[in-house]
C-alpha cells in the first residue's frame, strides 16, 4: 500500500547553490544534501524572481520549505546583522506555529548552530517578558496569528515592533489560504492590505494550501487558485506562478485483468524496501 503520493524529485539544495539559484550558506542552514521535490525547486525558482505565488500541493509535500528557503537566502543576502523583520508568516492554529519553530531550531541546531537568522513566534501563549524581548530585538522572522498580527497594527505597545516589522519587510506569507472563506476571509483580506499600505513598499507574497480547488483541468484549477491567492493578498498573482505537485508512477506494472492474475499478485512476495520508500521529507 502507498499510503502517501510519490512526488517527482528534484535538485539537493547543494545542487541548487551549485546553480546560483540559493546562496551556499543557505543549503547550510537546512542541509546541502537535502533533495528537494520537483514542485519545491519550483517554487524556489519563482521566488528567485521576486514573484508572488502560490503552492497547493498536498499534505506532506513539504509546502513550508517553499517560503523558508527563500526567506532564509534573502536574510543571508541582505546584512543579517541588522536585527528588522523581513518576514511575516501568519498560520491559522498556534499549533502550527509551535511546530514551524521546533522545525528551524532542528534545521539551525543540526547544521549550522551559530547562524545569523533569527526567527521567533508572535502569539498569545507568549508571556509579556518574551513579547517585550521582540520589542526590543526583532527577529528576521516573525510566525504568528492573523489576530496577533491585527493587534499589532492597533495596539500601541507595538507602535515601535511596526515600525521595524515594516521598515525592512520582504516577504507576507499565508499558510493554509483555503482556511480564510467569508467574513473571516473578507476581515483577513482588508488586514493584508492594511500591512502593505503600512510597509509602503512591494512585498513578496506567498500562499500556501493543501486544498483550494480539486475540479477541472490543470489550467482550470491553477486560475481558481491564482484568483483565490489575488483577492486575498489584492495583488496579481499569475496562473502561471501557481505551483502544484508533480507525482511520479510508483507501480509500473499492469494491473490484474483476471481474477488469476489478482490472486497471482496478491500472493506475490513483498517488494524489497528502497531507500527512497523508507526515507522521510522534512516540512
Amino acid at each position: 500500500l502507498q499510503l502517501n503520493p510519490a512526488y517527482e524529485p528534484g535538485a539537493t539544495l547543494g545542487q541548487l547553490a551549485q546553480r546560483g539559484l540559493i546562496l551556499p550558506e543557505t543549503a547550510r542552514f537546512f542541509g546541502a544534501g537535502l533533495r528537494l521535490y520537483r514542485h519545491q525547486e519550483e517554487a524556489l525558482t519563482a521566488a528567485a524572481r521576486g514573484e508572488h505565488y502560490v503552492v497547493s500541493t498536498g499534505t506532506g509535500s513539504g509546502k513550508s520549505l517553499t517560503y523558508l528557503v527563500p526567506i532564509v537566502d534573502h536574510i543571508l543576502r541582505s546584512n543579517p546583522a541588522d536585527h528588522t523583520v523581513r518576514a511575516i508568516v501568519v498560520y491559522p492554529m498556534n499549533a502550527l506555529i509551535n511546530s514551524q519553530i521546533t522545525a528551524l531550531e532542528a534545521f539551525r541546531d543540526h547544521n549550522w548552530p551559530d547562524a545569523p537568522v533569527t526567527f521567533s513566534r508572535y502569539t498569545g501563549q507568549d508571556r509579556d517578558e518574551t513579547r517585550q524581548q521582540i520589542l526590543s530585538d526583532p527577529p528576521h522572522i516573525v510566525l504568528t496569528n492573523y489576530v496577533m498580527l491585527e493587534y499589532m497594527l492597533i495596539r500601541p505597545a507595538e507602535r515601535s515592533l511596526v515600525q521595524t516589522l515594516t521598515r525592512d519587510l520582504r516577504f507576507l506569507v499565508m499558510d493554509e489560504l483555503h482556511v480564510y472563506r467569508g467574513r473571516q476571509g473578507a476581515d483577513v483580506a482588508m488586514l493584508l492590505r492594511r500591512l502593505r499600505q503600512r510597509a509602503g513598499r512591494s512585498l513578496q507574497c506567498v500562499g500556501t494550501s493543501a486544498t483550494i480547488a480539486s475540479e477541472g483541468t490543470r489550467d482550470e484549477r491553477r486560475q481558481r487558485i491564482a484568483g483565490v491567492g489575488s483577492k486575498l493578498f489584492g495583488v496579481d498573482v499569475p496562473a502561471g506562478n501557481v505551483v502544484d505537485e508533480t507525482l511520479r508512477r510508483v507501480v509500473t506494472v499492469p494491473a490484474p485483468a483476471t481474477h488469476d492474475d489478482l490472486r497471482a499478485a496478491v500472493l506475490m512476495p513483498a517488494p524489497a524496501p528502497t531507500a527512497a520508500s523508507v526515507s522521510t521529507h522534512p516540512l
